[in-house]
Order: structure tokens, then sequence, then C-alpha cells
């Protein structure tokens, strides 16, 4: 972590997640985290998805494909905006790439 940001829990479909974030940007990255939870939990209950990483996917689409077709918004600063998201799953990634050997099970155990 830089000495700028700071460490901040989030928690999306009941696991913890430590990321760290400038002060200035943890209400916007707490929102976020709580809108992907969100779509996430829908897709979930559809029970058409199954696994955590099937139903990420599918979310991050979503809401890709939301942010591609809603109106532009005069005023609204589209690059910027699209840069901040960009910079908000690097932090995400850096905080879910320890957690993806997790529950990975020794091959003697998986047979």
């Amino acid at each position: 972590m830089s000495r700028d940001n700071k460490g901040m829990d989030i928690n999306i479909l009941g696991r913890e997640f430590r990321v760290a974030c400038p002060e200035s940007e943890q209400e916007a990255l707490l929102s976020a985290a709580q809108y992907l939870d969100q779509k996430m939990r829908e897709i979930r209950e559809q029970g058409k998805v199954i696994g955590v990483e099937r139903i990420a996917v599918m979310a991050a689409l979503n809401i890709a494909f939301e942010l591609q077709n809603r109106p532009k918004q005069n005023g609204v600063d589209i690059s910027a905006m699209e840069r901040r998201i960009e910079s908000m799953e690097a932090m995400i990634d850096d905080a879910l790439r320890p957690q993806e050997t997790l529950f990975d099970l020794p091959d003697s155990l998986s047979s």
C-alpha cells in the first residue's frame, strides 16, 4: 500500500476482502462494492449460474452493458469515470489474487 492509500474491508457475497484505496475514494468504492454485491446476489438467486467466479463474470458483463448503454448525461466526464472504474477493478483484482488458490485441493486429495 502506498502512503496515501488506506486498507478498507469490503464484503461481497458474504466474503470479506481487504483493498487499498485512497481515503478520498473510500465512500465511492464502498458504494461500488455494494452495487456489485447486489448484482451478484441477483444472479445467484436466479439459480442459472453456479460458482462465484461465473457469477462475478456475469455481474461484470451486466454492469459493463449498463454503462455502455445508458444515455450520456451532460456534465459527466465518461473517460474519467472509466479510468476510476478501471482503478477500482485493479484494486479488487489485487485483493482477490491471494484468494484464488484458497480452495484448491492438493492433487492427492482431489482424486
